[in-house]
């Protein structure tokens, strides 16, 4: 087939229109959730101090309007669910959510980002032009839309697990089932498996082996329509399991809708019909036309756009190749690469405050300026520590301190190895710029994890 013959084959709209409807059920959920539990006092009015994203230092919380932010959040999602205003409230959904994201990047979860990315892809996609309000404020609907836009997210979702799936190909995952052998004995407390199962040897290895493969094959499992049924159930089965094991959120439920995307068409509309009967949906006067195309002008620049996206998301992973050092150790290229709770970091840092001229100094008391979940976070991330670096300096300059150098005492603990010193002590911090460039004062990792997937 060709590239034009493919970019103008059509499919069934209902896939897309499902997937609409149950996204932006999912995003209400979760904004709901984040507000129920005070996170978002919790997590971005409470803290003196937040940590940013290279690039994005002038994203900030912004008071008690972050309440209003996540009502905007909130609301988007509803004309989402709805297909009212869809395109306005897609581009508004994934610039509120992105901004709450990139307020702290304390917060950061693969799932978060995948959010933030999916609906920058469905501002793109023509979701509304089937079984939506708007479709029926027009009386017309389309039966079948480019496939391509539909293909377009079953590739987001292959790249997340086969990523991940990649991601697990290391020695410590595969030969020392770390760090389940770490997190499975505290799950005693889980009724029948808990206090006997957990806590085996051999059932960590089980766990780290079975999620590696479980990640590398679901989505080959899926794309074929004779495993699919059967991908399904294992979809369902492993995500409530890791959601009972791990506190993960709304991820589990998130990726087992959005599998439901690699179903057949015939199997959405039996939902979309079964909306219809339940809601007695007054949609009969709506015009019913076959096909749905963009316009040659709007489709040639919609899937340079998206083309463009897929091939970042393909590449993205992989730039941790461009730098020095074990990645797990330096976390250079770590993000936004589909790496899900693959390691165990715990660390300590004690930042000395030194005057360059009189050699005075003395030492910071991280609990003044910071979270108890931003130290533990800062404690093993390099570019924590450098951005916390500089926001003592600078603060400890406008108290009138003179010739300030900022150092730190760090020592890291990974995947139940013994702590060892993490920076060099001898930088100052304060000197010191971020950017993408390597950080050479991180200390080497002085064990060796063999085999890297990703």
């Amino acid at each position: 087939m060709t590239k034009e013959k493919y970019i103008k084959n059509q499919t069934n709209a209902a896939p897309l229109a499902v997937f609409r409807i149950l996204f932006g059920i999912m995003m209400l959920a979760s904004i709901i959730r984040f507000w129920y539990h005070g996170w978002i006092e919790k997590l971005y009015l409470e803290p003196k101090f937040h940590f940013t994203y290279y690039g994005f230092e002038w994203v900030q919380p912004i008071g008690t309007y972050t309440y209003l932010l996540f009502i905007l959040c909130g609301l988007s999602a509803i004309f989402i669910t709805i297909g009212y205003k869809y395109r306005l409230a897609i581009i508004f959904f994934f610039l509120s959510f992105t901004y709450i994201e990139l307020m702290d990047k304390t917060t950061y979860l693969n799932h978060y980002y995948f959010i933030s990315l999916l609906s920058f892809l469905l501002i793109f996609l023509p979701a509304n032009k089937y079984f939506s309000v708007d479709s029926f404020l027009l009386k017309k609907e389309f039966k079948n839309i480019p496939k391509w836009t539909i293909d377009s997210i079953k590739l987001l979702l292959v790249i997340v697990y086969f990523y991940a799936g990649l991601a697990k190909l290391n020695s410590d995952w595969l030969f020392r089932a770390m760090p389940l052998k770490i997190w499975l004995p505290s799950k005693y407390d889980i009724p029948f498996i808990g206090n006997n199962v957990m806590q085996q040897e051999w059932f960590h290895y089980v766990m780290s082996w079975n999620g590696a493969l479980y990640d590398l094959s679901i989505p080959f499992l899926l794309l074929w329509k004779r495993t699919r049924l059967l991908a399904f159930t294992l979809v369902v089965f492993f995500h409530v399991f890791t959601r009972i094991l791990f506190p993960i959120g709304m991820f589990p439920f998130i990726m087992i809708i959005a599998t439901l995307i690699f179903f057949e068409g015939t199997f959405h509309e039996k939902i979309i019909n079964n909306i219809k009967r339940v809601f007695r949906l007054p949609i009969e006067k709506i015009q019913s036309i076959a096909n749905y195309q963009y316009s040659n002008t709007k489709r040639k620049t919609i899937t340079v756009i998206v083309g463009v996206f897929l091939i970042i998301q393909l590449l993205m992973p992989w730039r941790y190749l461009l730098y020095p050092g074990e990645l797990f150790w330096t976390e250079e290229g770590y993000r936004f690469s589909w790496r899900v709770m693959l390691m165990e970091k715990a660390g300590y840092a004690s930042f000395k405050i030194v005057d360059g001229k009189t050699g005075k100094f003395f030492y910071v008391d991280n609990t003044d300026f910071l979270t108890t979940y931003q130290e533990k976070q800062m404690s093993f991330q390099p570019d924590f520590i450098l951005e916390y670096a500089h926001y003592l300096g600078d603060h400890f300059k406008r108290d009138g301190h003179k010739n300030i150098e900022v150092y730190v005492e760090s020592f890291v603990a990974l995947n139940g190895r013994l702590s060892e010193s993490y920076i060099n002590s001898n930088i100052d911090l304060y000197q010191q710029k971020e950017g993408f460039k390597h950080k050479k004062w991180i200390l080497p990792f002085t064990n060796k994890i063999k085999i890297n997937g990703l």
